[in-house]
């Protein structure tokens, strides 16, 4: 289940009636570790999902995770698709292909954005705008993991179920 806005502001606010019910109790001290631990099955929820998410792929399509543990620890996810292609979903919000150690590639979709300089020239201080290609990040592991998915389906997917 995908958590929406209503979803968000219901569990804040239960959050926020607890708060106050603890301190009318005198239990301010209280107030951070059942916030943590509201946090804690919310992040659990979340990597139960991804690694649900992750099944079904290698149950559908066949791709596998070959994530090492150093990989695991940077919160770093890479699958072997099967005609070999490595692509990887990263803590940092980046999705990935890896042709060779020295070939990465980007895959998240794209933006043009300006940009402004300040230089030194001859007139004195001049400042320019220019327009820059800049990648939309993408901070849930989920949507990182179906972002990824479908770059698969589109670019190389050939005769799986």
């Amino acid at each position: 289940m995908v958590p929406t806005i209503d979803g968000y502001k219901r569990a804040y606010g239960s959050v926020l009636c607890e708060v106050a019910n603890l301190r009318k109790r005198g239990y301010v001290h209280s107030i951070t570790l059942n916030i943590k631990f509201k946090i804690m099955n919310w992040k659990q929820e979340q990597l139960a999902l991804e690694d649900a998410f992750v099944r079904q792929m290698l149950i559908n399509y066949n791709i596998k995770e070959v994530t090492t543990q150093r990989q695991a620890i940077n919160g770093t996810r890479i699958f072997i698709c099967p005609d070999g292609q490595l692509l990887g979903s990263y803590k940092s919000g980046y999705v990935r292909r890896c042709d060779s150690s020295d070939r990465i590639w980007q895959l998240n979709p794209k933006y043009k954005r300006k940009v402004r300089y300040v230089f030194l020239k001859s007139k004195g201080l001049v400042t320019e705008e220019h327009d820059m290609w800049s990648r939309a990040l993408i901070y849930s592991g989920i949507a990182r993991l179906n972002f990824l998915l479908q770059y698969y389906l589109k670019n190389y997917k050939t005769n799986t179920k």
